[in-house]
């Protein structure tokens, strides 16, 4: 073997591997909202769970996409664990498509299909359609990239040391071990599965043998999940140890079966072609294993449970600042970029959710604080406000990277309106936090607020919470919610002129101090400026909303 040879099969398999990505970015970009929307409604019902989450995974091309989605589901609490077995165990059964449209051998309308996708993606202008032939050029070139492969791979079979590697595959554990390790790898059981199929076409390795890497494949596919739920909550990642269970439990069965029984002779005598036999092990495989394990799918929940048991949180776990929803994007991964926009949508949601709590305790502590001439509670402001900028850092961080990734228009056009709610409630702590910050001054030169003053930072602080506390609703988004944020900011800047205006009088009339008059200035400078960031809020919400 040359090493023009050699080279064909790394050329061969990054044309496999960018086909695959292609046709996943392009799905995306289509429906990839619609396909969220599928997962997270239609998983209530055991078979329906299965049948959708085959469904979906047959269209993508990926298990690992589809339980990726999962571990997001059950992370951001959309998703019970229960839920997440149906789904992960028909994300089994859809990926074995890709195996049978290989079997078929279709690689002769190969360029055709990548020249037609080519077409549409380079001279129609409607975005749809441009991702209609992503799609259909991805798939064109990975059948391309398996035939490129077919080809370099062979002379391997006149190879003294690649026959006698390949010849080592017939131990069971040795093959297990070598179908996980390149699978986790190049991160697609797809893809591994198809080089499988591809070495068998040529005679370079036994069927006989094949079906202990296949089994191994299976696990090694779990790797993308496992990296996915880096990070996330305890039953995200029990959902991620449910998927490898599911594949660890199928492999020593089928293991056991086909050492005691003559399956894979059976298939050899009923399917003449290897890559179908290799394509139809692997459908067995998984269908056997989903229908036996159908039954004991609360069973395998619980077991992930007891594997991994909730944690008894540290005392100073309530003070340590992460994020609690949040999964990490797997940046520049082919299985990334899938449903991304999908899965963080509610999380990225949840995050805010929580920010903007914080900020309105701020808000309320921080006028509460002018009110009372009271500094005990301004340690505790400044926590929050430290815990908000780094919410802010880190959700900025997250949703660059993000964007990136994100081929759906209608995705990235939601995440950057989360990217500006997030400043927005940032800064809407940093003007409480000053608010809190004029109580140390009010206190260190003794000065007071009047009756009156006392009165209209009541008002405000009345209306601020009120205002702040309408963004935290269930109604957010909604246009008639709009309307009503929309009077309070408008009632916010009229009660800053209107106050203004009693200032000056006061301040005609000897009322107030110098240094009191000039607080109170910044105090409703302060004030307005809440207005401002709540209403910025809520018209990006409204935003996002239409969007969806």
């Amino acid at each position: 073997m040359n090493l023009l040879e050699f080279l064909g099969v790394f050329g061969g398999l990054a044309l496999f591997l960018h086909g695959m990505q292609m046709m996943s970015s392009g799905l995306e970009a289509v429906a990839g909202n619609r396909m969220k929307a599928i997962l997270e409604r239609l998983t209530a019902n055991r078979f329906m769970g299965v049948l959708v989450g085959a469904l979906i995974t047959a269209a993508v091309q990926s298990s690992s996409a589809t339980t990726v989605m999962v571990v997001g589901f059950v992370n951001a609490g959309m998703m019970t664990l229960s839920q997440a077995v149906w789904l992960i165990m028909g994300a089994n059964v859809g990926t074995t498509v890709t195996g049978l449209l290989i079997a078929l051998d279709v690689g002769a309308l190969a360029p055709v299909v990548a020249f037609g996708g080519v077409f549409l993606m380079v001279f129609v202008k409607r975005a749809r359609l441009q991702h209609i032939g992503q799609i259909l050029a991805g798939l064109g070139i990975l059948f391309i990239g398996m035939d490129t492969m077919s080809a370099a791979m062979a002379p391997l079979r006149e190879f003294p040391a690649f026959i006698h590697l390949m010849s080592t595959l017939s131990n069971p554990l040795l093959g297990i071990l070598f179908g996980a390790l390149f699978t986790a790898l190049i991160q697609s059981s797809s893809a591994s599965v198809g080089i499988l199929q591809t070495l068998a076409a040529g005679g370079i390795v036994q069927f006989s043998g094949a079906v202990y890497v296949l089994f191994g494949q299976n696990i090694g596919t779990c790797i993308t999940a496992v990296l996915a739920a880096m990070g996330t909550s305890r039953n995200a990642k029990r959902a991620t140890c449910i998927h490898l269970l599911f594949n660890v439990i199928g492999t020593v069965i089928f293991t056991i079966v086909v050492l005691v029984f003559p399956v894979t002779a059976l298939i050899e005598a009923a399917v003449p072609s290897p890559k179908a036999q290799i394509a139809a092990m692997h459908m067995i495989f998984n269908l056997a294993t989903t229908i036996l394990l159908l039954p004991l799918g609360n069973w395998l929940a619980r077991l992930a449970e007891q594997l991994l048991p909730d944690r008894e949180e540290p005392q100073s776990a309530g003070t340590e600042m992460r994020l609690a929803y949040l999964t990490p994007v797997t940046a520049g991964g082919k299985d990334g970029g899938l449903g991304v926009s999908a899965i963080v949508v509610d999380q990225l949601r949840n995050e805010l959710h929580r920010m903007l709590e914080m900020a309105r305790q701020n808000v309320e502590a921080g006028f509460n604080a002018v009110l009372r001439q009271d500094t005990a509670p301004l340690e505790r402001v400044e926590q929050r406000e430290e815990y908000i900028d780094f919410l802010n850092r880190e959700i900025s961080r997250y949703v660059s990277r993000l964007i990136a990734i994100e081929t759906n228009e209608r995705g990235s056009r939601i995440v950057s309106s989360f990217f500006t709610i997030s400043g927005n409630i940032e800064r809407i702590s940093d003007h409480a936090d000053n608010l809190a910050g004029y109580t140390r001054l009010l206190v260190e030169k003794g000065i007071s607020f009047s009756v009156y003053a006392q009165e209209e930072i009541r008002q405000m602080r009345d209306i601020s919470i009120r205002a702040v506390t309408a963004l935290l609703s269930g109604e957010g988004g909604r246009v008639e919610w709009l309307s009503q944020v929309a009077q309070l900011e408008q009632r916010i800047d009229d009660m800053t002129a209107d106050f203004r205006r009693d200032q000056l009088a006061r301040m005609r009339e000897g009322a107030c101090s110098d240094e009191a008059c000039i607080l109170y200035s910044e105090l409703l400078t302060d004030f307005e400026r809440i207005g401002d960031h709540v209403l910025n809020i809520a018209e990006e919400l409204t935003k996002a909303r239409t969007t969806l």
